[in-house]
């Protein structure tokens, strides 16, 4: 199901815990599995939740509700975009707006050339910097339009 590096990566998460408590590790192992194959598909989140002995439903409770977890197939570069108060006081809407045009899609979708998945979160912990927006792992600040096209135009 994962790979020998990744199932390994998982039994040292698991091992930062009391063996009773090995449930712990599930956000780690999440990670962990989407990294490998790209996003969280059912038969992933179980296979996670047999490894953790715990029922799969708590695997997938974790998986619902954070948003850096993807449950279905995501593009190349994943856009993360803040919508939350601070980054809406700040313009995200305007963000959105450009996003959505400049890309040819909504929040939830991915482009046709499968390059880019556009994706609405609540928040990403940089309220002083807003509006912001992580592509990948790499976060991005004080976003303009301009600024916006710029990151596009490194990534394409």
């Amino acid at each position: 199901m994962l790979s020998e590096q990744s199932q390994n990566e998982i039994d040292r998460e698991i091992a930062k815990y009391p063996p009773e408590q090995k449930q712990a590790a599930v956000m780690a192992a999440l990670r962990i599995a989407q990294s490998e194959r790209g996003w969280l598909s059912e038969e992933i989140i179980d296979y996670v939740a047999d490894r953790l002995e715990i029922p799969s439903i708590r695997a997938a409770e974790v998986a619902t509700f954070y948003s850096m977890y993807d449950l279905q197939p995501v593009g190349r570069h994943k856009i993360s975009l803040c919508t939350n108060i601070s980054c809406m006081l700040r313009g995200s809407d305007t963000i959105v707006k450009h996003l959505q045009d400049r890309l040819d899609i909504r929040m939830g979708e991915t482009t046709k050339d499968g390059k880019f998945t556009l994706k609405e979160v609540e928040c990403l912990a940089a309220c002083g910097g807003a509006p912001m927006m992580q592509v990948d792992d790499e976060y991005f600040e004080n976003l303009t339009p301009e600024r916006v096209d710029e990151i596009l135009a490194e990534l394409e």
